[in-house]
């Protein structure tokens, strides 16, 4: 019995006719086909097809037969995969976790600054709440995370920007016709709060709202921008976000900046200082250029 014998069987099992899976699947004539599946049978020793007005059905013996089939496929597949992956140089890797929607904002940043390394080393990059991008870079499953200043033992930050917080708000809402938002008109307004998980961004909007004699008592409660976002656009309500977030606001949600000094919160790259990672060695001598070059991206400088 071959591998292409099982490859046959599983390609004619999964279309339900010779027709099909000879022209479709397997680029071969019908009549090599029926050869090769009568072989297979005459190989297992029972019936797998019986033919029917419809194409062809698998028997008992052919169902039994089949989950094995796509198994040592399966397996044959990764065998082969493993060889390739043994015969390769190994690559040193480097992985970077992003809070959600930081990416947009900073991976081509990144790939800036190693764009001399990236050829020799297997670059990974995930995106999470920023709270699980910290406790990553903790547990040391990531080299470099891009959130909060998250507090993590064991962790270091380098605060590479400072991003305003603004209003977001449906675009038919009475507030949206202002260019700019007195924060003492979110006074009693439909608010959409925080739950435990932006711990960070509600601790900031909190104090500002304090600072300022605003109260509000939210009915909705974000875990994310995306659900922010959402509740917005849903509730009719308003909320405080990073202005990293407008790009990504549906036509339906706008933002405008808080007038005076808005809050802001800072952005930081976290890295274990024990890492012994070269290519964080080298990432962090370069980190001034990251922070230059986004910068400049945005018109900072």
């Amino acid at each position: 019995m071959e591998l292409r014998h099982l490859r046959y069987f599983v390609a004619v099992a999964e279309e339900g006719s010779l027709t099909l899976a000879a022209e479709k699947r397997l680029h071969t004539a019908q009549p090599s086909l029926s050869r090769q599946l009568r072989d297979l049978e005459f190989e297992v020793g029972a019936q797998l097809f019986v033919r029917t007005s419809r194409g062809v059905e698998l028997t008992k013996a052919g169902r039994a037969f089949l989950d094995h089939a796509r198994l040592a496929l399966a397996q044959a597949a990764e065998a082969v995969a493993a060889a390739r992956r043994a015969a390769r140089p190994v690559k040193a890797s480097f992985s970077v976790g992003f809070l959600t929607g930081q990416e947009v904002e900073w991976l081509s940043h990144f790939t800036q600054v190693l764009r001399d390394q990236l050829k020799d080393i297997d670059f990974r990059v995930t995106s999470d709440f920023s709270p699980a991008v910290a406790a990553a870079v903790q547990r040391g499953e990531i080299d470099v995370g891009v959130s909060r200043l998250e507090p993590q033992p064991d962790v270091t930050y380098k605060v590479i920007a400072y991003e305003p917080i603004v209003v977001v708000l449906p675009l038919d809402h009475p507030l949206a016709a202002q260019a700019d938002i007195d924060p003492r008109e979110l006074d009693g307004v439909s608010f959409v709060g925080y739950t435990d998980t932006p711990h960070v961004l509600r601790g900031i909007v909190e104090c500002y709202l304090r600072e300022h004699e605003v109260t509000v008592s939210p009915s909705h409660f974000l875990d994310g921008f995306a659900t922010g976002i959402s509740l917005v656009a849903s509730t009719g309500g308003l909320t405080l976000l990073p202005a990293y977030v407008e790009p990504l606001l549906p036509r339906s949600v706008v933002s405008r900046p808080l007038r005076g000094r808005p809050p802001t919160i800072e952005i930081a790259a976290g890295y274990r200082a024990d890492n012994p990672s070269p290519v964080l060695a080298s990432f962090l001598q370069n980190i001034d250029q990251l922070i230059a070059s986004h910068a400049a991206a945005r018109g900072e400088i």
